[in-house]
């Protein structure tokens, strides 16, 4: 039995988590700072770094307590180290340093967009790699293809906005608040996805990267008209704000499966794993259930509690990488940027 202590702050959650042997989760707690930001409509670093070190000890603490074990029980700290915001990677990073050279145990360092990859095996009896995995989160939107977690490659990524941030942006433009997931949900639930055709953009054929800096534009200009910013949300009623909110909705998910299938496609794969804070879309987990069982193609979604960033996906890989020798030094960094990422060739 391996218990590892699982550490995440790369944006604006406070997270720990203790997990067992990769799947048992013993406790996860989450800390999330979105009133801090909501004011702001996006995440300001100096903010979250300063809510992470105000709540970082509480937060361990009561993960520790929640799990029923003591510090010196834990077999390795992982903690998530790349990518994110490096102000508040840091203050992770640092403490579990310290936490894991004050009880000799090893040092994890956790690529969290590749804990996304893996969080859905944490609910499975059986790893289920290889695979391709796609990574839909307010920072990145990306597919791998998993040969097991201590060998991910990247096949495709965002060339400008995320998915996420597309959805925070929209929601923005609309007056709908912070953050755009939920709220563009719950707005789109109430319109036509056929009311409006927005634009799929799909890039140069085979392409897996993804672009969603257009259809944030095209609801700019489709709520104030072309070429401008401003002037037109206070002529919409909320039946055509619902419309607008469902035609983006469903405009991203379509390039976002047609994606993923495609990337699938393309590796010979015959399983596909997703996970990331835009995975908690309703409409997007049913648009990946139905393409995959059309396609006979095995999925396995993260679970809600999995989706946005979180200590026990850092724990669950972080064991992972502990069983494949992947240990790190008591000189990690942080970093802002993923990095040493392998370009897909097969």
């Amino acid at each position: 039995m391996t218990a590892v202590l699982g550490i995440e702050t790369s944006c604006d959650e406070t997270a720990a988590a203790v997990v067992i042997d990769g799947r048992e989760v013993r406790s996860n707690i989450v800390l999330s700072q979105v009133d801090l930001h909501r004011k702001y409509g996006g995440v300001v670093p100096e903010i979250a770094s300063r809510a992470h070190l105000e709540t970082f000890d509480q937060v361990i603490a009561e993960a520790l307590s929640d799990a029923g074990v003591r510090l010196d029980e834990i077999d390795a700290v992982a903690v998530s180290s790349r990518p994110g915001l490096v102000t508040c990677l840091i203050i992770g990073v640092t403490a579990a340093k310290a936490l894991a050279w004050s009880i000799g145990k090893p040092l994890l360092a956790v690529n969290h967009v590749h804990a996304h990859v893996t969080s859905p095996a944490i609910t499975l009896a059986d790893p289920p790699w290889p695979a391709v995995a796609l990574v839909v989160s307010g920072g990145h939107t990306s597919l791998y293809y998993l040969s097991d977690p201590a060998h991910i490659e990247l096949m495709g990524a965002t060339t400008d906005d995320a998915c996420g941030e597309a959805f925070d942006k929209v929601s923005s433009i609309l007056g709908l608040g912070y953050p755009g997931g939920p709220v563009i949900e719950q707005a789109a639930a109430k319109g036509h996805p056929q009311a409006i055709n927005f634009p799929r953009t799909m890039l140069k054929r085979g392409s897996l990267d993804f672009s969603f800096s257009g259809i944030k534009t095209a609801v700019l200009y489709h709520v104030h008209g072309f070429g401008k910013t401003s002037g037109g949300l206070e002529k919409l009623s909320g039946g055509e704000i619902a419309d607008i909110a469902a035609g983006f909705q469903a405009a991203v998910i379509d390039v976002v499966i047609a994606k993923s299938m495609l990337a699938v496609a393309q590796a010979g794969a015959n399983t596909l794993l997703a996970g990331g804070g835009v995975l908690a879309n309703s409409v997007l987990r049913g648009g990946l259930e139905d393409a995959c069982a059309r396609a006979g193609i095995a999925l396995h979604l993260a679970d809600r509690a999995y989706c946005t960033d979180n200590g026990a996906m850092i724990a669950a890989h972080g064991y992972y990488l502990f069983q494949a020798g992947c240990v790190s030094q008591l000189d990690e960094d942080a970093h802002s940027a993923e990095t040493n990422e392998l370009i897909f060739s097969r």
